[in-house]
């Protein structure tokens, strides 16, 4: 009897939820049973009891180790201690996490136990959506609990004065370190003094810098550490003081590199998919744009046909490969979690080599992946997919621009050199029939010799498969032609222009004819996405403002 009673997963302990002290209420154990939660992990065993025993506790889990459920519980259940029932506008409980996806995680995880709470009110809060919007829920339907990132918090804190903080019974800081490395710790340094001090506080880390260090004497008092510390394969130990310092990957986490060329990258990843059929596979871009154009193409090549592809984006910023280790893991980290096998491949080119070395020093080592030779050349079948619909070709445009605008922005600079890009081997594996007129290209010779464009063909004739949009696209185009003809018309009617006018209508005839010479409609629509893009980076435009002038609000 007692061996079936024990957890045959090695990754989690052989307490269960049920026997924690002090108990869990019946309808938290409830939730954790229909989300077939049973047996805790480390993390879960040793934090729960603590937090529920209003102390504080500092962290340190690496990812996948069940940290959320380990704040989660805990909070609802001193949420549902409170002597009386919040009103619309107090705040009982905050929740801070660095990223717009990890806030939305954290927030997906919550709802089954938030819902045991009776006239309880939780409230996502991260960057993307109108900061306005956000307020005027939160005034009609009152907010208890708040996830979300540092900077809207902040803001909605220093917007919001209907917002009561004075009985705040829990704050979370989830992933601490990464909080302080991507420059929040402004905001949550301002956040902390609103906040009372009889309060039970929680600080989650992957690892213990001195910056975190300097935090959890800030913000908690006297706290318990937890440290969860990997030992060997699919086994977890609990630790009190000293960090380990071999690795911060998950033990069952295989990560490995393929250094490849721009060019070759997709047939290197078409064939990584279809020798992985039977396996569930996640797969990293560098921006929305990529996102939507890879999750259209990938499934109309023939060696994929029969697979099941999902496209997922969430609103935020993507480098990949990340310059934060802690996002790195994060990433493939979903491989492994829970004490599970994974394996991880990063793409790199040659000239990005150095970010193996990067991560190494940083305790994050990876493996060198042979390059596979029998790869099929999937370029053919994106450029005959572009072809044939104008959807396909326009999407492999704006992923090519966001993801050498990525590219360029990306704060590990020495080692992602956007100056050495070759742009048109990048070109060439996105399948691109014709290379875009960036200005880059013009103004730092960036190398294109390998870029061979596809002759005889006008991108203006190529029409989309679906009828309704190439109908439209089709009025557009007549609507543009007539315009041109109004403009023209006064011209050829004037009498008698003086020098200037002349000279002004010659300016705008060579400017006609420059414009000409390239593929006229794509190419200005793709100049303009472009400068949007820049105004985008320089803040004169938000992200939404972004994406209604390029009509890509349905995408995002």
């Amino acid at each position: 009897m007692e061996a079936e009673s024990r957890n045959p997963n090695s990754a989690l302990t052989n307490t269960r939820f049920s026997d924690l002290e002090p108990p869990l209420s019946e309808s938290v154990l409830q939730a954790l049973a229909q989300g077939g939660f049973d047996f805790c992990t480390p993390v879960q065993a040793a934090t729960i009891p603590l937090l529920c025993s209003f102390k504080d506790v500092a962290v340190d889990a690496a990812t996948g180790s069940g940290k959320t459920l380990a704040f989660v519980v805990p909070l609802v259940e001193i949420l549902r201690r409170a002597s009386t029932a919040p009103k619309p506008h107090q705040v009982m409980g905050i929740i801070i996490s660095p990223t717009r996806e990890l806030s939305s995680q954290i927030y997906n995880v919550a709802q089954p136990f938030i819902s045991t709470l009776s006239n309880f009110k939780s409230m996502l809060l991260v960057g993307g959506a109108d900061v306005k919007a956000d307020m005027k829920k939160i005034e009609e339907e009152g907010a208890n609990l708040l996830i979300g990132t540092p900077g809207r918090l902040y803001d909605i804190m220093e917007r919001m004065e209907s917002l009561d903080f004075r009985n705040l019974e829990v704050l979370i800081l989830d992933e601490a370190d990464r909080l302080l490395d991507m420059g929040f710790q402004k905001q949550i340094t301002s956040i902390i003094p609103r906040l009372p001090k009889l309060r039970r506080t929680g600080l989650f880390s992957a690892t213990q810098t001195e910056a975190v260090e300097e935090l959890s004497k800030a913000g908690l008092r006297n706290p318990v550490r937890v440290e969860v510390r990997v030992e060997s394969k699919s086994m977890y130990n609990l630790a009190s003081s000293q960090q380990s310092s071999s690795s911060k990957t998950p033990s069952g986490l295989h990560l490995e590199y393929l250094e490849c060329e721009e060019d070759k990258k997709s047939s290197q990843l078409v064939d990584l998919l279809v020798k992985n059929r039977d396996k569930k596979i996640i797969i990293y871009f560098m921006t929305c744009a990529c996102v939507d154009y890879w999750g259209l193409v990938l499934p109309l090549l023939a060696s994929l046909k029969g697979f099941s592809l999902i496209s997922l984006h969430g609103k935020m910023k993507q480098y990949d490969p990340p310059q934060d280790p802690n996002v790195f893991i994060h990433r493939v980290g979903r491989t492994a979690r829970m004490g599970r096998q994974g394996s991880a491949v990063v793409f790199l080119s040659p000239k990005e080599e150095a970010y193996v070395e990067f991560l190494r020093l940083r305790r994050v080592p990876l493996q060198g992946r042979k390059f596979s030779d029998d790869a099929s050349d999937v370029v053919p079948q994106l450029r005959s997919a572009a072809k044939k619909d104008r959807d396909v070709m326009e999407k492999g445009l704006r992923a090519f621009v966001s993801h050498f605008r990525a590219y360029k922005e990306h704060h590990c600079s020495y080692i992602f050199r956007w100056k050495e890009l070759e742009i048109g081997k990048l070109a060439m594996g996105y399948g691109l029939l014709q290379l875009p007129a960036i200005p880059e290209v013009k103004h730092h010779s960036l190398c294109t010799k390998e870029f061979t464009p596809v002759e005889d063909i006008n991108l203006e004739e190529i029409k989309f498969k679906d009828k309704s949009r190439e109908k439209q696209r089709k009025k557009n185009l007549q609507a543009k032609k007539e315009i041109k003809q109004q403009e023209q018309m006064p011209q050829k009617f004037s009498k008698a222009p003086n020098a200037a006018a002349t000279a002004t209508v010659m300016r705008k005839k060579t400017a006609k004819q420059r414009r000409a010479v390239q593929s006229v409609e794509d190419q200005d629509e793709l100049t303009r996405e472009y400068r949007l893009l820049k105004k985008l980076k320089r803040g004169a435009i938000d992200e939404s403002e972004f994406a209604k002038l390029t009509g890509t609000e349905e995408l995002l």
